[in-house]
Order: C-alpha cells, then structure tokens, then sequence
C-alpha cells in the first residue's frame, strides 16, 4: 500500500487551516484568491442561515455539515487576515479562550452559579466588566 499523501491525512484544525492557505495560494483556486473579508460576509450569513434551518427541523445530519461550513468560512476569513497581517487564526483562539474562561467565573473562578439564572446574571456582570476595562 503506498504511503499517505498529505491531503489523505485524518480532518484537523490545521489541516483546515492548510486547505484554506492552499486555495488562497498562487496556483490555488481563483475564486478564492479573489475573497475579501468584506466579500465572505455573504457566505458567512448564507452559511449561519443554513445552520439555523438544520436546527429548527432537528435535521442533525444537515447540522454537521453546516456547521462545518460555517467553520470553514472563519478559517477562510483568518487566513485573509493573516495575509494581510491583521492577526492569525491562534490570535483569534487565544482571545475567544480567554473571554470565555474570564466571564465563566463560577466554572473558572471563585465564584459560585447553581442555577442557569445565575450563571447568566454573573456572565453579564462579568461582561459589564470587561467593557469597562476597554
């Protein structure tokens, strides 16, 4: 059996990330070599639309598929930043890991939310917070 080629390999993060460089790239696709930030917002809203249908008929199948699009478009959105040195996809990482982890403050934290109404009234006060910072 001959050994894998590298678009054989398993789905990753990265390999996504690859895929997006490789349309992007000189002999890549030209379609995409065309895309602007400004130009995927349509796909981005098409895509969020789609996710939305799947989940409203509870069609999971369809749902895996469309979320996978619409990952696909923020990789494709990252990667035309990246060329254009607005920041890389491991900013964009970085920064939703620590908002997250800086408003779940009961899971992370010291604070304290045993209910769904708690959890939310310390979210937001946690994101009053952060607003403030800024």
């Amino acid at each position: 059996m001959p050994p894998k080629k590298r678009d054989d390999a398993p789905p990753t993060f990265q390999k996504l990330c690859y895929l997006a460089k490789r349309l992007r790239a000189k002999d890549g696709c030209p379609w995409d070599r065309e895309q602007t930030i400004a130009s995927m917002l349509e796909c981005v809203e098409e895509e969020a639309r789609e996710v939305r249908v799947a989940i409203e008929n509870g069609d999971h199948e369809n749902l895996k598929e469309e979320l996978g699009d619409v990952l696909f478009q923020i990789i494709m959105i990252a990667q035309i930043a990246k060329e254009h040195g607005y920041f890389e996809m491991d900013d964009v990482l970085d920064h939703i890991d620590k908002k997250i982890r800086s408003r779940h403050t009961w899971v992370f934290g010291d604070k304290s939310a045993a209910t769904p109404e708690e959890a939310i009234n310390l979210w937001k006060q946690n994101k009053r917070k952060e607003k403030r910072k800024k």
